[in-house]
């Protein structure tokens, strides 16, 4: 089984190629979209692999939540390829490929949305699966709560930027970030379960619908970044 999968819903770009459990990756930190270096990525690990476009069964990519743009990006390419190949797409939750990533037990997921909010998720790793405990939301970081029990390992850039108003995990990660090599080792099992769908019906999992604040929004929460 051949995934093709894209992850640009933060500045950590990546695309991995997954052929039966190895995996290839690009990935670099860009501030501007990863536009011009999607497609070239591919093309890479594609010639390296010596895997013709034809022979991929699926692209999977990082369907939110994150960064608009990112997201727009990722699924976009995916629908674009998807169609071209006549093959199925699969969306994966950003915060659960974090929380993949991070190869933690008990994962807290949690990036920064601006406009003083987080997306948080919570996860438990069983075996080779994960399980959501709690769904992708997005709130203020003083009203966010840890889900109950002991052992969450706080994972994600939300941490970087508001610990001081998140509530106290076992221990912080900041610097992991969703990656395509997760997002392919989450959509293979769904693949050959059959979840796999029409390049048509893929689409961003954007949890919070706007974009950005109001002047009067921004004074009522005393300014933003």
């Amino acid at each position: 089984m051949i995934v093709l999968a894209l992850e640009t819903s933060t500045r950590q770009l990546s695309v991995a190629l997954w052929r039966d459990g190895a995996v290839a990756v690009r990935a670099a930190e860009s501030l501007t979209g990863g536009s011009a270096l999607a497609l070239p990525w591919i093309d890479e690990l594609l010639a390296e692999a010596g895997i013709a476009m034809a022979a991929v069964d699926a692209i999977a990519f990082g369907a939110g939540p994150g960064s608009f743009t990112g997201l727009r990006l990722a699924c976009g390419i995916a629908q674009g390829l998807a169609f071209g190949l006549d093959r199925p797409t699969l969306g994966v939750s950003t915060l659960a490929a974090l929380a993949w990533a991070s190869g933690e037990p008990r994962v807290f997921a949690c990036l920064d949305a601006r406009m003083n909010e987080v997306y948080h998720a919570a996860y438990e790793r069983v075996g080779e699966t994960l399980k959501e405990i709690e769904p992708p939301r997005v709130a203020p970081p003083e009203m966010v709560a840890l889900p109950p029990g002991a052992g969450w390992v706080g994972c994600g850039d939300g941490y970087a930027a508001y610990a001081a108003a998140l509530p106290a995990p076992l221990r912080i990660r900041a610097d992991v970030f969703p990656t395509a090599a997760a997002v392919a080792a989450l959509a293979a099992p769904r693949l050959a379960r059959g979840e796999g769908v029409d390049a048509a019906l893929a689409m961003p999992l954007y949890v919070r619908d706007k974009v950005a604040l109001t002047t009067a929004e921004r004074l009522a929460r005393g300014g933003l970044r």
